[in-house]
This record gives structure tokens, sequence and C-alpha cells, in this order.
């Protein structure tokens, strides 16, 4: 045990500090490289770590209020032209794509946005391996379209499959672009980036499904947003890559990036097995009506999560040798996510059928249970992807990260088989249950183990906030018990309120709610002052 605690260490530390033929290369770049260095330092950043992550925080969540708004827009508009059927082929398909897409990156990108210290040939080199996989998988992929609609019985996949099977290596090639952004915090240009490629393909996938084109809408939607991704990213950061080159000490980043990808691949494969059995053995209205209800909570979670996660890790990463400025960071941000998460989604839960028939329409009433299956189950994805985190900034990368993959792979495949024999509603059940009540343990347990921040520190974050979920639930369910016979829109619109001013009553009464609460408008306060201040100048 003690021997395994020392090679892990020092596998960190030979990671994070780079071997002397690494810090040579960094002090002596070629002439050629030189106008690619300064995309790659992040000294600058250390003046004033906490104005930027507060700066690119705001920007960030607006960016994230843009997309949520265009994929509300998206999914409501959608949902009316197109069929469960619709969706549910497509879902077929990207089911399958999701098996694959933790190989495209494979952690380089991580390792990029981590490592204190990188060199040009290095981050060039990273790029190449990224476009070679990814230009691998989509020709794996599109060789493997006939075995998909064997696989599914559906023959109308094998179009499909190939036209998507294009989006792996299109994405290859924005890989490092983007970890160098993510890695530099420039937040305004992801979020510019982000924006106006949604916005493109949800303006192509709306087109073509009012014109009758059903699911090709979701397909050529899903390929144009990711084709606009890639000239925009080239010129939101002009660092071009040079040929590939040996002895530039790329190994380190490629070990500590292969394991972070190989655990998350292993929970991805799991997590993927959902849609792939319901499609199997339901049918494709049956995933479509799935596919659409877990899209309803866990894209706009996405959105808020993704983002936040391209913040705060590097700036952990950047004070990773500063134990108690790292706890303090973490721990802050921690709490206003349970505060946030908890606050809202007890209001998801309890508002999940209107919501469902508000935004999909009526058709889709029988998502409604699966989507209240997944609001249950979303009160922790936010803190749990918070503690993630410390294995990332941390380098944490070893035996203690593939093994919180492993047992969360092993458990959500478990709940998936107890579910199913009861349909897509009791898969749902059956997985937010096992992942609340049994992953969040083995989680905090391992990501506590090691480092600044302890899993008693997690535990009492988490269990903080539990009465608010309680309270803006309850005051909800109430409120809404009232209203049964009302129609949808009345029943959000009435019952919302009460349940947010319940929670804001609560929060303002409990010390520390209130103190995270106001450590929150005291960020937008300071933010806005900030622009007052450059706009005087």
């Amino acid at each position: 045990m003690i021997n395994d605690s020392f090679n892990v260490a020092k596998s960190q530390v030979s990671f994070l500090k780079g071997s002397q033929s690494e810090r040579t290369e960094q002090r002596r770049p070629t002439e050629a490289t030189a106008p690619n260095e300064k995309h790659l330092s992040t000294g600058h950043l250390l003046d004033n770590l906490k104005g930027r992550t507060i700066s690119s925080g705001l920007i960030t969540i607006a960016a994230q209020g843009i997309k949520f708004a265009l994929n509300l827009a998206s999914i409501m508009v959608l949902a009316r032209l197109l069929t469960p059927r619709d969706f549910g082929l497509y879902a077929m398909v990207t089911t399958i794509m999701g098996y694959v897409v933790t190989f495209k990156d494979a952690g380089l990108s991580t390792a990029t946005v981590q490592r204190e210290g990188i060199t040009h040939a290095q981050v060039s080199n990273l790029f190449w391996i990224n476009v070679a996989l990814s230009g691998a998988l989509s020709l794996l992929l599109a060789a493997g379209s006939p075995l998909v609609a064997w696989f599914y019985r559906e023959p109308r996949l094998v179009p499909i499959t190939l036209i998507l099977s294009s989006t792996f290596f299109l994405s290859g090639l924005t890989i490092q672009h983007t970890a160098l952004l993510n890695r530099q915090m420039r937040f305004t240009a992801l979020a510019f980036i982000q924006i106006a490629s949604m916005l493109t393909g949800v303006i192509i996938g709306i087109g073509m499904a009012w014109l009758g084109y059903r699911y090709w809408a979701l397909v050529f939607s899903n390929v144009v947003t990711i084709a606009v991704t890639v000239p925009l990213t080239w010129c939101a950061i002009p660092w071009r890559p040079q040929l590939p080159s040996r002895g530039t000490g790329t190994k380190s980043l490629v070990r500590f990036g292969t394991s972070m990808a190989g655990g998350g691949y292993i929970y991805a494969l799991a997590k993927g097995t959902d849609s792939m059995l319901v499609g199997r053995f339901y049918g494709a209205d049956s995933i479509g009506l799935y596919s659409r209800a877990a899209a309803l909570l866990n894209r706009p979670l996405e959105q808020f999560l993704y983002p936040i996660s391209s913040v705060f890790i590097p700036a952990l990463s950047r004070v990773q040798t500063q134990p108690e400025r790292y706890r303090r960071t973490f721990l802050q941000v921690y709490e206003s996510m349970a505060l946030v998460s908890f606050l809202f989604t007890g209001l998801l839960f309890a508002l999940s059928r209107p919501l469902t028939l508000v935004v999909l329409g009526p058709k889709w009433e029988k998502a409604a249970i699966i989507f209240a299956a997944f609001a249950l189950a979303a009160q922790s994805a936010p803190v749990a992807r918070a503690a993630a985190w410390l294995f990332i900034s941390q380098g944490r990368a070893g035996r203690d990260w593939l093994l919180v993959n492993l047992l969360g792979a092993g458990l959500t495949v478990a709940s998936f088989v107890v579910g199913l024999p009861f349909g897509p509603a009791g898969l749902a059940i059956a997985y937010s249950t096992v992942s609340l009540f049994i992953g969040m343990p083995i989680l905090y347990y391992f990501a506590g183990r090691e480092g600044p921040v302890t899993t008693a520190d997690l535990w009492s974050g988490f269990f903080r906030y539990v009465p608010l979920w309680i309270v803006v639930c309850g005051v909800t369910w109430l409120v809404r018990l009232l209203l049964v016979n009302s129609p949808p829109l009345v029943q959000l619109v009435v019952c919302a309120p009460f349940g947010l001013l319940a929670g804001t009553i609560l929060i303002w009464m409990v010390g520390p709610m209130r103190r995270t609460a106001l450590g929150l408008t005291n960020i937008l306060q300071e933010l806005i002052s900030r622009k007052i201040l450059s706009k005087g100048r």
C-alpha cells in the first residue's frame, strides 16, 4: 500500500512538473514555434485568478442562458413537428456513437488544460493523435452501419449512421484548439463559438422538419452544428500544429489522458446501455419517449455543468500547489452549485408532468414519469460533477479514478437490468435510485481520500442543502394538488413562484445557505462594478 501510494505520488509530481528535457524545450522555443508559445502560457492568469474566474463564470452562465433558450425552443418546435419514432431512430444511432466518443478525445484535452507546463511540440503531437483517432472512429462507425441496423432490426439506420459518422472526424479537428482556449480561460470566445454553431444547427433542424424531412432534420442539425464549430474555433485561436515529432515528452501527457479517458470510457459504456436496451427491446417509439425525457433534463443540465467545469478545472489546476487556496476555492463553488441544483431540481420533480406537456406537447405524456425519475437523480448531478474535478485538477488519474468508474459502471448496468422488465420508466427509476443512494457515497469516498478536500467536506455541503430540496418540492407539490385540474401551463405559472418563494425564505433563515447566496450576489456585484470601471476608463 505504501509503495503504491509512493508510485502514484511520484507519477503525479513527474506529470505536473515535467522532465528536465521538457522544461529545457520550453525555455528554448524555436523561431517557428515561438508565435504559438503565447497560446500555451498561463502565468499571467495567476495575477488576478479570482477576477478572471468570476468574469469567466458569469460569461459562461450568460452564454448557457442563451443556449438554454435555443435548446428549449428547438425541443418545443421539433417535438411538435416530429414523432417519437423520428427521435427514436436518431437516438438509436447516437447511443451507439456514445460508446466510442470518448476514444476521440482520449483524455488529451484534459491533459492540455491540466498540465502546468506544456510545449508547442507536445500539443501538436496531441492534435495529430486526436485527428488520427477521430478519423479512425469515423471509418469504423461507417463500416459498422449495417451491424447497427441489424442489431436494432431497422434498415433505415444505415444511411443515418453513415452521415453521423462524419461528426467524429470534424470534432476531432477542434479538440486541442478548444483545450487551449480553456487553458487560457478565453470563455468569451468559447461562448461565441458554441452559440453561433448551435444557432445554425437549430435553424437547419427546424427548417428541415418544417419541410417534412422527418428524422433527417435531427441528423443534419447535428452535422451542421459540428461542422460550423471547426472554422469558428480555428479562427478564435491562431495556434497551428507543427508536424509530429519525437523526443518531446508527449508520453506523460498521453498516459495521463488515457488514464482519465479509460475511466470515463468505462462509465460512458455502461451509461449508454439504457438507450440501447430500450431501443432493442421496446422499439423506436419507446426510445423516442425515453430519449426526449432524458434530453429535456440532461441537455440543459449539461449546458450548465460543462462550461462551469471548463472554467473551474483550469482555475483549480493553477492553484493545486496551494492547498488552502485550493480547498477554499473548491468549497465556495461546490456549495454554490449545491444551492442552485437543489433549489431548481425540487421544482422540476414536483412539476414534471405539466412541464413535459408544455414543452413537448400532449403526445409526449408518457415521457412525464421518465422525466420525473431523472429529476430525482439530477439533484446530485452537479455536486457529483464537482467531486470529479478533484481527480482531474489534482492529476489523480490512477487507481482511484479507475475504481470509481468501474464501480459506477457496474452499478449502472445492474440498475438497468433490474428496471428493464418494467419498461423505460422502470429503468429510469432504478437508475436514479442506485445513482443517488449507492453511486454518490462511492464517488465521495474516493474523491475525498486524497488532497485538501475531504469526504466529510463533500457530505457536509451535500446534506446542508437537502432541506432546501424538500421544502421547494413539498410546497410546489401541495400547490399543484390544488390546481390538478387546471391546464399544464397554469400549473407551471402558478406553482413555480410558490416553490421558489418557499426556497428563498428557507435560504434567508438558514445561515450557511444565506452566506452562500450572498456570496453569489457579491460575485455578481463585483462583476458589474468591474464592467462599470472598465467602461469609465
